[in-house]
């Protein structure tokens, strides 16, 4: 499939945001890294704030289509539940990175904006209900707080390896941490 040059930009948007941080973000930088006429971003969001808005929705957007439960393998015990995460943080990690980061610098940055920061509290707690439900199926007791614990220890992962050590291998803090909570 083609992408739009909407689409392109956002793409864009999200490399900017995920390799250079947020101060970086401009329509003038989105559209040069896009390869776009100039101007061409403002067209489509017409102040930072509404480019902000936009690359939320995308990357929450394409997040959903990545994670999406229909075409994910079936959880049923621990060892998968291990193999997911471990599956999970390699993707967010590796081919997926520069939307982690910039995940976490629109975090960072709309932490206290209640219009642009909502949107992705909201993609958090979906992702969170929808990892609950795969905690549960892998059998492991009182699933909503041991979902919570598993997210924050990958999102811990996440950063390290993206920050620290980028050849961490999150496979035994996960493998300890599902193995502690089912209580084996």
């Amino acid at each position: 499939m083609i992408a739009t040059t909407r689409e392109r930009g956002l793409e864009a948007a999200v490399e900017l945001l995920g390799t250079e941080g947020v101060r970086a973000l401009s329509h003038a930088r989105v559209d040069e890294r896009a390869g776009l006429p100039p101007g061409s971003t403002s067209n489509w969001f017409r102040t930072r704030r509404a480019l902000l808005g936009g690359v939320v929705d995308w990357v929450a957007e394409r997040e959903r289509g990545d994670f999406d439960p229909a075409v994910m393998p079936t959880i049923s015990g621990t060892d998968d539940l291990i193999e997911g995460l471990c599956a999970m943080t390699e993707l967010q990690a590796g081919p997926f990175a520069a939307r982690t980061r910039a995940r976490y610098a629109l975090f960072l940055e709309l932490a206290d904006d209640p219009q642009l920061g909502e949107p992705l509290r909201q993609q958090r707690r979906e992702f969170e209900h929808w990892t609950e439900r795969i905690v549960d199926a892998a059998g492991i007791p009182d699933p909503m707080p041991a979902t919570r614990v598993l997210m924050a220890l990958c999102d811990g992962l996440l950063l390290h390896r993206l920050t620290v050590d980028p050849t961490l291998d999150t496979r035994l803090a996960i493998e300890r941490a599902v193995r502690a909570l089912a209580g084996s």
